[in-house]
């Protein structure tokens, strides 16, 4: 009985299948990405508290209101994070009470990735004076998924004829068990460098990879 690991682990008995060879198939499927995700918003700071929050709520409003005049849907703008935090200043290992610091961000979901840049614009010629993150993604990712699965299960298939092949044995048509993998995270937001110019900032979506792996395992004799 042999057992192939793909994984450069040790070879091993498979409890359900035991004249088995054991692979993984990898596959991965490049997209252009239809939608956009900015998070961004209003950092105000001062002594009174009040007055902090009401001047934070003010730049929100307008940075809601310069956003639905662009066409945004409402339903497309929430607040992705609020806080309101005590600032000190330390001296000779004193605590000094120094203000507060109101924070609210909004998540803006963009339809047109081509207007990311605009949206941005807008938003901080309205009082936005923070954006932490953009991030690109596909409003249906479940075909290039299945794409990718269906690449993965290929390759392992393929792996599995070489080794099968190198052997001298037949391989079953069908595998014995088929496992999906756990994906990789999606992908990663990056920062947008918050600069005002006369053309809209220059955001450049490029483009996604959609992994799927699987461990199969293919009786032989």
């Amino acid at each position: 009985m042999y057992s192939h690991s793909n994984d450069n682990g040790p070879a091993s008995i498979h409890s359900k299948c035991p004249f088995t060879i054991e692979v993984q198939g990898d596959g991965t499927v490049d997209a252009a990405p239809d939608q956009a995700v900015v998070v961004l918003g209003a950092i105000t700071e001062g002594p009174v508290l009040q007055t902090a929050q009401n001047e934070n709520a003010q730049i929100v409003t307008d940075i809601i209101e310069s956003l639905l005049e662009l066409n945004i849907p409402k339903e497309n703008i929430q607040t992705n994070d609020f806080r309101i935090e005590i600032q000190y200043d330390y001296k000779d290992g004193e605590q000094i009470f120094r203000g507060y610091k109101v924070t609210h961000l909004l998540q803006i979901t963009i339809d047109k990735v081509e207007e990311t840049g605009i949206v941005i614009d807008t938003a901080v010629s309205s009082g936005a004076n923070t954006v932490t993150s953009v991030q690109f993604t596909l409003a249906d990712p479940a075909p290039y998924e299945n794409e990718a699965l269906t690449l993965a299960v290929r390759n392992a298939r393929q792996k599995a004829e070489t080794i099968a092949a190198a052997l001298r044995v037949n391989l079953a048509a069908v595998p014995c068990e088929v496992q999906e993998l756990p994906r990789a995270a999606g992908p990663i937001p990056f920062a947008a460098a918050l600069q005002m110019q006369s053309a809209a900032t220059p955001i450049e979506p490029g483009q996604l990879t959609i992994a799927a792996s699987v461990r199969v395992w293919y009786l032989f004799g």
